[in-house]
């Protein structure tokens, strides 16, 4: 039996090309220096274009926290798989789809493997980052100029080549520093956050490094360990810049559950952001419990539990969709899909449709792919109203 609990608001009281990089915060190598000024040949990633400027979409997370696969289900929605650039350096971290160019922040490093190592940072140091050259070349892309962005090469752990980027209709920045710099996160159409919380994320280590990789439980705490600080500093804070943000929180539908197997997923949407109107479940700006198990939603054990309301989150007015538990029957998504509103679906459905197109990927049996897919249709939403209100608005200024 289906079971809901309602409680009401009121009751809860171009033709030029960018490519002259900046002063990095620490010296490069000598090799790395003799090795760029050769001019290599340079190749060219871009996604069709019309002129139209270029909207940006910030994602931020750590490591091994999902980004890819949202990368995969955001570029679904638009149309096309996202692909490595045809041609080009086969170690390009850059991903080309029809309408969508993902490029991976790592890119901006200023430092390679060993030159972190001597000067003692992690990847994560914004010292070992080039943000003034980060800022200017997605500043140039969205003002529709091509680039000439640097390679961090992960297999080397080198700088490679540059490739020419050209601006796309919507360029994804993902890593992890996309709203570190302020400059940089001005010029965000709209952020993401991957939030994984502690236990999940070494839930989920041990589970790859210890069963896939022979790691012993030891060296993986301490690498878990070794990156704390770090990301604690200065990766974990840009949370609070996010519109929206999906934070994987142990299940506590299981008492003392420390496996990760089955998650609890949080949705929280800030308020007033335009262009986007946050998803509600059943009646928007209440509190709502909601067990949805019974005759039209398979559950096994521990079941499927909902939630919705208005929170706070760092000082931001936020609604939170949230959803503990997993799902037995992709097909039977489309019962809770009916309840949701906001979801800026094409048709009835859509959301089905997508989860069960990639039923494949990671997280599609809970609310982390659930949710993914929700993000990727209201920033296609977004997307969608941006350009509307630009080719009004040469229509406006002419009436006026």
């Amino acid at each position: 039996m289906a079971v809901c609990t309602v409680y009401t608001a009121q009751s809860l009281n171009s033709s030029c090309s960018i490519s002259t990089p900046s002063k990095p915060h620490l010296r490069f190598h000598q090799k790395q220096v003799i090795f760029l000024t050769k001019r290599p040949r340079k190749m060219t990633c871009s996604a069709s274009s019309d002129g139209e400027k270029t909207v940006v979409i910030g994602l931020a997370a750590d490591s091994g926290c999902g980004k890819s696969t949202f990368m995969r289900r955001l570029t679904s929605v638009f149309g096309g798989a996202a692909e490595p650039p045809k041609g080009g350096n086969p170690d390009s971290n850059t991903l080309i789809s029809d309408m969508t160019t993902v490029i991976c922040l790592d890119d901006y490093h200023s430092l390679d493997r060993t030159g972190r190592k001597e000067k003692g940072v992690t990847a994560l140091d914004p010292r070992a980052n080039d943000f003034d050259l980060m800022y200017q070349q997605v500043k140039a892309i969205k003002d529709g100029v091509p680039v000439d962005k640097p390679i961090y090469n992960h297999v080397s752990g080198l700088l490679d080549p540059p490739e020419v980027i050209k601006p796309p209709k919507i360029l994804v920045i993902e890593g992890l520093h996309p709203m570190y710099d302020e400059r940089v996160r001005d010029l965000l159409d709209f952020s993401i956050y991957l939030d994984i919380s502690n236990e999940v994320k070494f839930a989920w280590k041990i589970q790859r490094d210890m069963a896939e990789r022979g790691h012993s439980l030891e060296s993986i705490k301490a690498s878990i360990e070794a990156r704390k600080p770090d990301f604690d500093a200065y990766i974990d804070p840009q949370k609070q810049y996010a519109d929206a943000v999906i934070e994987v929180l142990p299940t506590q539908l299981i008492p003392d559950d420390n496996e990760g197997k089955v998650l609890r997923v949080r949705l929280i949407m800030k308020e007033g952001v335009k262009n986007f109107n946050p998803v509600y479940l059943f009646d928007e700006g209440s509190t709502i419990s909601w067990i949805p198990c019974g005759r039209k939603l398979t559950c096994s054990y521990p079941g499927i539990k909902f939630t919705y309301g208005p929170d706070t989150y760092f000082g931001n007015e936020v609604s939170v969709l949230e959803m503990d538990g997993q799902f037995d029957r992709l097909d039977e998504l489309i019962y809770v899909e009916s309840h949701l509103s906001n979801l800026s679906s094409k048709f009835y459905g859509e959301v089905t449709q997508q989860m069960l197109k990639h039923a494949d990927f990671p997280g599609s049996n809970n609310g982390t792919g659930f949710f993914q897919t929700i993000v990727g249709l209201k920033i296609r939403d977004l997307y969608e109203q941006i350009v509307a209100s630009r080719a009004g608005a040469p229509v406006a200024a002419a009436k006026a």
